[in-house]
């Protein structure tokens, strides 16, 4: 039984045709407070994404973000960028915001898709303490403007249906979302069926509302909150923002 006490109140959290984002979000390279791409720690850093080739850039870039970035359960979504490199760990979420701060360091425009998904699909991650695992979780899934298209993150290392024939991605043990992105189909819009395995590459039935699309994350979490409301987040932060992801 997930909870409803830890989420934010007095959100509504609808279908992205009705609200003022909706699905017109055009993307952007500009910096925002949590993709601070020109802060001093990511400019210095090794760029992974040459304007001749985005697509492989954002691989490598992929690549290198699940080396360096130790996966944990921090619930701080608005973590900037900068602060988890410094930190050099982060969740899902704050790992795939690096990904983003990367390409729009590179001219590569982005905007996330806001998903609302039931937390009972994170209950795998936590075994006995399903009623602390709060009701909705705020996913806010990246694309990539390559110019004659919009690239989903789910995209990045093949066409969906190609990808699975890989191990579905089960949301147990240490494997992450993040991590699974490179070699199975992350489908949260139904477009899929997985050839092998006993859990399914299409997710989109833990999809409670699809929000549309916003031209940053910021702005989401600005509408619709993040998944824990402040305190859950001030509280749960110092356990589980060093908590190692599948630990």
């Amino acid at each position: 039984m997930t909870s409803a006490l830890l989420t934010p109140r007095g959100r509504v959290r609808a279908s992205g045709e009705s609200t003022a984002a909706g699905s017109t979000a055009a993307g952007s390279t500009d910096p925002t407070p949590i993709l601070d791409w020109h802060h001093p720690s990511l400019t210095a850093l090794p760029q992974p994404l040459p304007a001749d080739d985005p697509l492989t850039a954002l691989r490598r870039a992929h690549r290198w973000i699940a080396g360096a970035v130790r996966p944990v359960y921090s619930v701080r979504d608005e973590r900037p960028v900068s602060e988890v490199l410094r930190r050099r760990r982060g969740s899902c979420s704050q790992r795939l915001a690096v990904l983003e701060a990367f390409a729009r360091a590179s001219g590569v425009a982005t905007r996330v898709r806001g998903l609302v998904v039931d937390g009972r699909y994170w209950y795998p991650r936590f075994p006995g303490l399903e009623r602390l695992v709060p009701d909705q979780v705020i996913l806010a899934w990246p694309e990539f403007d390559l110019g004659t298209s919009w690239l989903t993150v789910s995209e990045l290392f093949g066409d969906l249906n190609d990808l699975t024939s890989g191990a579905p991605f089960t949301n147990s043990g240490p494997e992450t979302l993040f991590d699974a992105l490179s070699r199975t189909a992350i489908d949260w819009h139904g477009t899929t069926t997985c050839a092998t395995g006993s859990a399914p590459c299409d997710l989109s039935a833990h999809v409670l509302t699809d929000l549309g699309h916003f031209t940053s994350r910021d702005e989401l979490f600005t509408h619709h909150g993040q998944t824990l409301c402040g305190l859950a987040r001030l509280l749960a932060e110092p356990v589980l923002g060093r908590r190692s992801a599948g630990a």
